[in-house]
């Protein structure tokens, strides 16, 4: 049986999980980064000087498969209770319950720094993410018409959150 693992990121895991995050960037419309971003912005958005918000590195029998996080959802002080949750996996992880996992986890991780809602927002073109975060009991609550614009197109966002 396959070992689903967790660990807090360190900065020798920021270069592999930036390459990860790239591919996304380059070959989807799952980030709205429309350049490969740099070892700065990545780093900058994985590491958060409050210690409730952390990356956590996720492995499959020893073998780096992504990570998930939960953020700032605002900077305004009101939101502190709310957290917002991301994930990217290695191309070709869909299927294996690591995703689920993932967010099982962080919600986890979530309780225990005292949040009570998490949201997760999602270009409404990836299907793969919107089903995943459904099956784990997040619902949509916000659907924004043509926020985005990447290869010509322009694209929408839903939000899904869970009171945990």
């Amino acid at each position: 049986m396959s070992t689903i693992m967790f660990k807090t990121i360190e900065a020798s895991d920021i270069p592999a999980l930036m390459d990860i995050y790239n591919h996304f960037v380059m070959n989807s419309t799952a980030s709205f980064h429309t350049e490969p971003v740099t070892i700065t912005e990545f780093t900058e958005s994985v590491i958060h000087p409050n210690s409730r918000f952390q990356t956590f590195v996720i492995t499959l029998d020893g073998e780096l498969q992504g990570y998930v996080q939960v953020m700032p959802h605002k900077k305004k002080q009101a939101y502190a209770t709310t957290g917002e949750v991301t994930i990217y996996l290695q191309p070709g992880c869909v299927g294996k319950g690591i995703g689920s996992a993932a967010i099982q986890f962080i919600e986890t991780f979530a309780k225990e720094q005292d949040f009570h809602s998490l949201i997760s927002t999602i270009c409404a073109d990836n299907k793969p993410s919107i089903h995943m975060f459904s099956k784990n009991g997040y619902t949509q609550c916000a659907h924004f018409r043509e926020v985005g614009f990447k290869w010509g197109k322009f694209l929408d966002i839903v939000t899904y959150q869970k009171i945990i």
